[in-house]
């Protein structure tokens, strides 16, 4: 039965402040086991079942390990890019006075724990490996370097509350660069961070972290919004419209347990800095004690240079044709590569419009397919606004209809994180996906269906699994993003609605 038992078919345990972690790969040190405790409190105990590839970790609170169990349960963290399973232990606490093997374990224990506390004895661990704690504030200065994808305030905490209590961060740009101040409860966390992340890509090849310490003891937060957040005041104002629809004041608060969930951009993009993957601080700071942070950018498109406002989430799209565009088919073209809350066809230049993404890398995706596209007539410019959002029109302003907010609309495709849509990204082809084909549709109603909206058909298949789904191959991709914007919830009665997407096959 033991067998079993460490594949975790036990049934669960009540919370405890001992944990049992399991699948360890052979050569993971006591150090980087502890090191995955440390971002939810202290850690007072561990056991290290080498042979088993196990340990046991002892929390100083029930409360922390519950914390810890919630995190990594839905994603597991990794050590030595294997993951590892974290479940509530049997035992209430772990005695190891008289175990043999666990000398080197405890003294990583007290090292790890020093440094994250704050404890003198630190200085003397740090000496024994030729660094000496320099006399320093708790307020880093980050530069980012190189910034291709978008770098938002959510991703430096996530990033930089892995080591310890972030409280407050704030944004700026300065000498055309991206920089940041970031202030820690504790100059020690600040410390450990800056020799942990300097020097180290949020992406790979880009978004390079340059981080020293500032002469400021303490930031001034005026507003919580995008550029700027205090963490310990839920009561600042928003500030002066800078702050997105989407910004992410949703996510709660944090006190000193909450760490947000990981960064999931969508496809093309690489999740931020995976700590749950690098863990966390470990002793002794040698240079990539984290393993690499980089996350390798799963196909993201090779034409990504416009710098833009990083963090921006609204585009300006221009030399767009007046007589027709409209708000709707910019909703539904745009909506491919992400979630389109508002629209704005601008009133007195009808080739000019802005339209908001869901977030900056939505808008950034946008930018990568559609830039340069072909939409009736006219090549399609879009870039960065310089706005960080739409403004709706007033009580009777005139507007012509041509503002509409559809952060509501039932047609976005991103809503939910898990979506198949995050996978099926691609560039406006010539050929797209049906989905959603009610059974008494026929082949010839779909291709008439297309005729009458001014495409030509030049090829048709159904799946051969699931006649719900189709390719149909247009004329040209014109003729494509045209039939898309017209035809894609496209209502055949009986509340049946056909989907349309971009396909990367041809027939």
């Amino acid at each position: 039965n033991e067998k079993k038992k460490s594949k975790g078919n036990r049934s669960p345990c009540s919370p405890s402040r001992v944990l049992h972690i399991r699948q360890i790969p052979s050569g993971v040190t006591g150090a980087e086991v502890v090191s995955l405790g440390l971002p939810f409190g202290k850690v007072t105990n561990l056991l290290m079942l080498r042979g088993k590839g196990q340990a046991f970790l002892e929390m100083a609170s029930v409360d922390a390990a519950v914390s810890m169990v919630n995190y990594y349960t839905p994603a597991p963290p990794h050590l030595h890019n294997q993951p590892v399973y974290i479940q509530y232990s049997n035992y209430k606490e772990l005695r190891t006075d008289n175990q043999h093997n666990q000398a080197r374990p405890q003294a990583a224990l007290q090292g790890v724990n020093a440094v994250q506390h704050g404890n003198p004895g630190i200085t003397s661990a740090l000496a024994a490996e030729g660094g000496v704690l320099p006399s320093h504030g708790s307020v880093l200065r980050i530069v980012v370097e190189n910034v291709f994808y978008p770098v938002t305030l959510d991703i430096l905490y996530q990033i930089f509350s892995k080591f310890g209590f972030v409280l407050k961060i704030v944004m700026f740009h300065k000498n055309n660069q991206f920089q940041a101040l970031l202030q820690f409860a504790d100059a020690t966390n600040a410390y450990y961070a800056k020799m942990s992340l300097n020097g180290h890509s949020i992406y790979t090849g880009c978004c390079t972290l340059r981080i020293d310490f500032s002469k400021l003891t303490n930031l001034t937060v005026k507003y919580n919004n995008d550029k700027s957040r205090d963490f310990t005041r839920i009561d600042l104002p928003f500030g002066d419209g800078q702050r997105t629809v989407e910004t992410s004041l949703s996510t709660p608060f944090a006190t000193q347990n909450t760490i947000f969930p990981s960064y999931t951009g969508p496809p093309g993009f690489a999740p931020a800095l995976g700590f749950p993957q690098g863990a966390g601080p470990s002793i002794p700071p040698v240079p990539g004690a984290l393993g690499p942070l980089t996350v390798t950018t799963s196909a993201a498109p090779g034409h990504m240079t416009i710098p833009g406002i990083p963090g921006s989430s609204v585009l300006l799209v221009s030399n767009l044709n007046p007589e027709a565009i409209t708000p709707y088919g910019l909703f539904i073209l745009f909506g491919v590569y992400g979630d389109v809350h508002r629209v704005k066809i601008m009133f007195k230049k009808r080739g000019i419009a802005l339209v908001q993404m869901a977030d900056a890398s939505q808008a950034q995706l946008a930018i990568n397919y559609l830039n340069g596209q072909k939409l009736y007539g006219r090549v399609m410019r879009a870039t960065l606004s310089k706005y960080q959002t739409i403004q709706l029109p007033r009580e009777g302003q005139e507007d012509k209809g041509l503002t509409k907010d559809y952060s509501n609309s039932p047609l976005h495709r991103f809503k939910n994180p898990c979506s198949k849509n995050f996978q099926n990204i691609f560039p406006p082809s010539a050929t797209l996906h049906l989905s959603n084909i009610p059974p008494s549709v026929t082949v010839d109603d779909l291709k008439n269906l297309f005729t009458s909206k001014g495409s030509t058909v030049r090829g048709f298949r159904f799946f051969q699994k699931d006649c719900k789904m189709a390719l149909i191959q247009l004329g040209s991709v014109e003729e494509a993003v045209h039939a898309l914007i017209e035809l894609h919830n496209h209502d055949f009665g009986e509340n049946q609605h056909l989907r349309v997407s971009f396909s990367k096959s041809t027939i």
